[in-house]
C-alpha cells in the first residue's frame, strides 16, 4: 500500500478548489484500513469530493476510498439483497443495478458521488432516499480498530441525516464505511409523481414506464437542470431544503402563494431552498468567481479560480439575503475540510 505526501486535491472535489493534503492513500480493499492509520492520527475519508468544500491544505491523512464491488448477495421472495464497494461511482452503480433487472433505485440516477458516500448524507432525490432502501452499511472503526455492520434501523435515517453525521463520525474520520447492502423489493412500482418526470416521460410518449424508462427520464431532467462539473465545477444542490414549523409555512404560504411547500411526517413543512434563493436575486447572480446556477439556483458554481474563502463568502450572502426576505435559515449541505 503506497503512499503520497503533499498531494494536491483540487482534481479531487468537484468545486475544482485548491488544497493540498499532507498525506494520501487509495484505499481499494477493506483490510488496507487497518494497516493505514492509529486510532488518534487526523483524518478524513474521501468519497467522490462531490459533497466537499476545501478551505485551504490538510495537514492529516486523506483516505481516499476507491474499494469496488458490485453483486447479488442473496434473494428471497420479496427482495433482491445487492451489495456495493464503497468506491463504486453511485451512478454507475445504480445502472448497473437496472441493466441486471434488480430496479428500485432508479430515481436516484445520475446523482454525484460514490456509494459509500451515499448513506452518510441519505441522498434522496425525487421521492426516494437511499435509507429507504438500505438494509445495512459495514464500516471500518478507527477507535475500536475492528469491522462492524449497522443495519437500517440503527442508522438513524433522516432528511440528508444520518448516525454518521449525527455523531461527527464523517468528520472526524472515526469510521470509514467499506460496503453496503440495498434491500430491492421485487414487487416493482414506479415512482413518477413529480411533475418534471411525469412531463418527461409524456414527451417521450412512454404511459407505462419500466425502471429504464424512470432513470432515463430523469437523466433528462437532472442534465438539463445541472451543470456538468466537469465543464461547470459545483457540489450539486449546496443547501438543504429548510423544514419549518407548520404555522410558519402557513404564514409564508399566505404571503407567496408560488411557494413550493411539502408537508412533512411529523407536522412540519419542507420549503424549496431554490425557490428561495431564487426569489432573493441570486438565481445566475455572482459574488466575485462563485455564484448561484443561472438554471438552478439552488447549485453554487465555481466561474473559474475560486478558493474555498470564497465559496463561503457566497454562502454567507446567500442565506443573509434568504434570511432578510423570508426569515428563513438556509444550512449548507456539503462538508467543509
Amino acid at each position: 500500500m503506497h503512499e503520497s505526501k503533499n498531494i494536491n486535491l483540487t482534481p479531487f472535489n468537484t468545486l475544482a478548489l485548491p488544497g493540498q493534503a499532507a498525506r494520501y492513500q487509495k484505499i481499494t480493499t477493506p483490510e488496507q484500513l487497518a494497516a493505514a492509520t492509529t486510532a488518534n492520527e487526523k483524518r478524513f475519508i474521501l468519497g467522490g469530493g462531490s459533497n466537499l468544500v476545501l478551505n485551504g491544505n490538510f495537514d492529516g491523512l486523506i483516505l481516499h476510498m476507491a474499494i469496488p464491488c458490485k453483486r447479488l448477495l442473496k434473494e428471497d421472495a420479496e427482495s433482491f439483497y445487492i451489495e456495493a464497494g464503497a468506491g463504486e461511482n453511485w451512478h454507475d452503480f445504480v445502472q448497473w443495478t437496472l441493466q441486471q433487472g434488480y430496479p428500485g433505485l432508479e430515481n436516484l440516477s445520475l446523482i454525484p458521488g460514490t456509494v459509500g458516500a451515499a448513506p452518510i448524507q441519505n441522498v434522496g432525490a425525487y421521492g426516494i432516499e437511499v435509507g429507504e432502501l438500505l438494509h445495512n452499511v459495514t464500516a471500518w472503526d478507527f477507535e475500536k480498530q475492528a469491522f462492524l455492520t449497522v443495519d437500517r434501523s440503527a442508522c438513524r435515517f433522516g432528511y440528508r441525516d444520518s448516525v454518521f453525521k449525527q455523531q461527527g463520525w464523517h468528520l472526524s474520520g472515526r469510521m470509514a464505511i467499506t460496503s453496503v447492502v440495498f434491500r430491492l423489493p421485487k414487487a416493482w412500482v414506479a415512482n413518477t409523481r413529480y411533475a418534471d418526470v411525469t412531463q418527461e416521460l409524456a414527451a417521450q410518449q412512454i404511459s407505462t414506464p419500466t425502471p429504464q424508462d424512470v432513470a432515463n427520464a430523469i437523466i433528462a431532467v437532472r442534465q438539463r437542470k445541472l451543470p456538468d462539473p466537469a465543464i461547470i465545477p459545483n457540489a450539486g444542490s449546496f443547501f438543504h431544503n429548510p423544514v419549518v414549523d407548520h404555522n410558519v409555512a402557513h404564514a409564508l404560504a399566505s404571503q407567496n402563494p408560488a411557494l413550493p411547500c411539502y408537508p412533512q411526517p411529523d407536522g412540519r413543512v419542507k420549503l424549496a431552498a431554490g425557490w428561495l434563493i431564487e426569489q432573493a436575486g441570486w438565481k445566475g447572480k455572482n459574488l466575485g468567481p462563485v455564484g448561484m446556477y443561472e438554471k438552478q439556483a439552488l447549485v453554487l458554481v465555481n466561474r473559474g479560480g475560486a478558493t474555498g474563502a470564497d465559496v463561503r463568502r457566497t454562502m454567507a450572502a446567500v442565506q443573509a439575503d434568504v434570511k432578510a426576505r423570508f426569515g428563513v435559515d438556509l444550512t449548507p449541505e456539503p462538508i467543509f475540510l
